[in-house]
């Protein structure tokens, strides 16, 4: 059974190597946001011979064709997630890097209304909230 990042790589073109498709496959399967060491790590279980240079490579090739989407949560690491259709925020925790989707109408509202309001049509955003749990 292909992926969904698989089959996004087969649709724009790309040669899908053994090792192209175990790392689309990793990727595909993270609940999480994976950097390259932790998508390396996983990728090794499934096949020894894959390199991190591999994994650098792939994610650069998967990012620049606009499958997966790279973040930079401050934390020193480009993470990757999907390109999926459907829009979502992020909210990090910055005690333990865990990153938290949600989609807030609200707040897609309030963006809406700012770029009207200033002259402008928005086209796409990127929202990053970063908290700390509550004691």
């Amino acid at each position: 059974m292909t992926s969904w990042i698989e089959n996004k790589c087969v649709e724009a073109g790309m040669r899908m190597t053994d090792q192209r498709r175990i790392i689309a496959n990793v990727l595909s399967d993270a609940e999480d946001h994976p950097d390259a060491e932790e998508l390396y790590a996983r990728s090794v279980k499934l096949d020894s011979k894959i390199s991190l240079a591999t994994v650098y490579r792939t994610v650069r090739l998967f990012s620049d064709a606009g499958i997966i989407e790279t973040h930079d949560f401050r934390d020193g690491r480009s993470r990757y997630e999907p390109a999926m259709d459907e829009h979502h925020d992020h909210l990090i925790d910055v005690t333990t890097g865990d990153v938290i989707e949600f989609v807030d109408e609200d707040i897609e509202a309030l963006q809406i209304k700012i770029a009207e309001k200033l002259g402008y049509e928005l086209v796409d955003h990127r929202l990053e909230l970063y908290g700390k749990p509550k004691r």
